[in-house]
């Protein structure tokens, strides 16, 4: 049976094969979808309206505001946010197209089963807004701003594509889990671990990571 407890929203470092996901501890109360396409003016003599010519369109941007608490666990609240700004920091082992240089990683935000966003990270403004009687930041928002940097085909994008396909669902790959761990759940069968992997195109099945979509095919 689905479980009452809410889906945590997660980031995942796209570029780093088997990083662990940062689970938001609180997910966002709203978030904003952005997108501006470029149009060229051209003036007709005599004409009150000038001529328009597409240029080309914009990337999507995303922007949302996250909060972060650890006053309850007593520990020092940039210990999570860290890892989000991290994901702003050039890494040497992945290389720009155009500059032939380090780069900053590629990212996907995801709710859930419902949609996900690939997408680099453009802005990000940190508030403390709560410390410990040693200065210890215990409570913080951060205002995230992402910049699309993959067409998934349609809005919101989903992730895999599978599932869009008659009967097929999503479910979200949660630590500790294993293939086939998840074939006896799914399919109350653990040998079953075979069709997940076929479904889902995995060349290595014990590989799964938690963060993880993958699409779950009729029985």
């Amino acid at each position: 049976m689905p479980s009452a407890k809410p889906e945590k929203a997660i980031i995942m470092n796209l570029d780093e094969k088997g990083a662990m996901p940062i689970e938001c501890l609180f997910n966002p109360t709203e978030y904003t979808f952005s997108k501006t396409n470029t149009w060229t003016e051209s003036e007709i003599k005599g004409g009150n309206v000038p001529l328009v010519e597409f240029d080309g369109g914009g990337p999507m941007t995303l922007k949302m505001t996250l909060f972060f608490d650890t006053y309850a666990t007593g520990g020092d609240v940039r210990t999570i946010t860290d890892r989000i700004w991290k994901l702003m920091s050039i890494d040497e082992s992945l290389t720009d197209t155009d500059s032939g240089k380090g780069r900053p990683p590629m990212v996907e935000f995801r709710w859930g089963t419902t949609w996900s966003f690939q997408a680099v990270i453009t802005t990000i403004k940190q508030t403390f807004t709560l410390f410990r009687y040693d200065g210890t930041p215990v409570r913080a928002t951060l205002e995230v701003e992402f910049l699309q940097a993959r067409e998934e085909g349609k809005y919101p994008g989903q992730n895999p594509t599978t599932v869009s396909l008659p009967g097929y669902r999503q479910r979200l790959v949660k630590e500790g889990e294993t293939i086939d761990w998840i074939a006896f759940e799914e399919y109350g069968d653990a040998s079953r671990w075979r069709y997940i992997a076929a479904t889902n195109g995995l060349d290595d099945p014990l590989a799964i990571r938690p963060g993880q979509l993958l699409a779950i095919a009729p029985p």
